[in-house]
């Protein structure tokens, strides 16, 4: 590990039925920050193959309540997206967060068909709760996406005034669709003034 200047902390929350293979992009993400001296938390979260929504949101409340004064950024993909979006809709995120990365999350027509994550359903919001959650919020998702079939630019992004990366034919955004190292996000996730995690994505 190498010493950097202005360490910050990320906190990644992968999905349903996840176990945090190696070949996931998370896995991946995870393993770069930490080798370039950040403080990275990447856990298993209880239960993925049957999760209960309180006590991953009771996860959430510990994972975000690090040192006082950390720049937090917050990478979710899948249900961790909807975990995000409930725990603003308690207005459990009372400690400050820089960024926070949507990708993939799925719709609550998707969830609600499976009885293991149907109380993951989003939550209704307004654009403002999810402002104040975060200095930024960012969607990253794919108009084929089995798990939100409305697509999530217009599930999410349009109601809530979120930016959309919307990838062409990148399905749930995981292995399985080509998803392993993503330069392009590690990128966005070290320096704010990236814009997109999209560009240059190397599946």
């Amino acid at each position: 590990m190498t010493d950097v200047p202005d360490p910050r902390r990320f906190v990644i929350l992968h999905g349903w039925e996840n176990h945090r293979p190696p070949g996931h992009w998370q896995h991946w993400l995870a393993g770069q920050l930490t080798g370039l001296g950040h403080d990275v938390a990447y856990p298993q979260l209880p239960d993925p193959d049957e999760p209960g929504l309180a006590v991953w949101l009771a996860e959430l409340r510990t994972l975000l309540a690090g040192p006082p004064g950390q720049r937090v950024t917050v990478v979710c993909h899948s249900l961790a997206c909807a975990l995000w979006l409930h725990a603003v809709a308690a207005g459990q995120q009372t400690a400050p967060v820089e960024r926070v990365l949507l990708v993939a999350p799925p719709s609550g027509s998707f969830l609600r068909q499976h009885p293991q994550v149907a109380a993951f359903a989003p939550p209704p919001l307004t654009p403002g709760q999810v402002a104040g959650a975060a200095g930024h919020t960012r969607i990253v998702c794919s108009p084929d996406d089995p798990c939100c079939p409305e697509g999530a630019a217009a599930e999410f992004a349009a109601p809530l005034d979120l930016p959309a990366d919307v990838i062409p034919a990148g399905a749930h955004l995981n292995p399985a669709s080509g998803y392993g190292p993503w330069p392009a996000l590690l990128a966005w996730c070290l320096n704010p003034a990236v814009d997109s995690p999209i560009g240059g994505r190397a599946p």
